[in-house]
């Protein structure tokens, strides 16, 4: 009778990681607010799940202390998932961008 001591076992399994964008929804008038799900699985069934959420808006902006001139810089959307994208740019558009605009500029102190 073998007791099984000193085999090797070669079963194999595979650990996958999975990083997606699950939830992607626009709050107020320009926000972009996304969920990205990391999904860890053994042989295909789920072991773990966990989220991270971020918040894109058309632009980020600096004021100039010297003569309060504003900068408005495009935020990039290269590093997001193309469905983040699309819905960003579906989103901001010109009417979008310039009431942002606005409201950044005269909510600041």
């Amino acid at each position: 009778m073998d007791s099984g001591y000193g085999q090797i076992n070669n079963n194999t399994m595979a650990i996958t990681k999975e990083v997606k964008a699950d939830k992607i929804e626009v709050v107020g008038d320009w926000n972009v607010q996304v969920r990205t799900a990391t999904i860890i699985k053994e042989d295909g069934v789920e072991l773990t799940r966990s989220f991270h959420r971020h918040l894109l808006q058309p632009f980020s902006a600096s004021v100039q202390a010297d003569d309060a001139s504003w900068t408005h810089t495009d935020t990039d959307l290269s590093g997001e998932d193309v469905k983040v994208q699309a819905i960003a740019n579906a989103v901001w558009t010109d009417d979008v961008k310039n009431a942002f605009k606005a409201w950044k500029e005269s909510s600041s102190i």
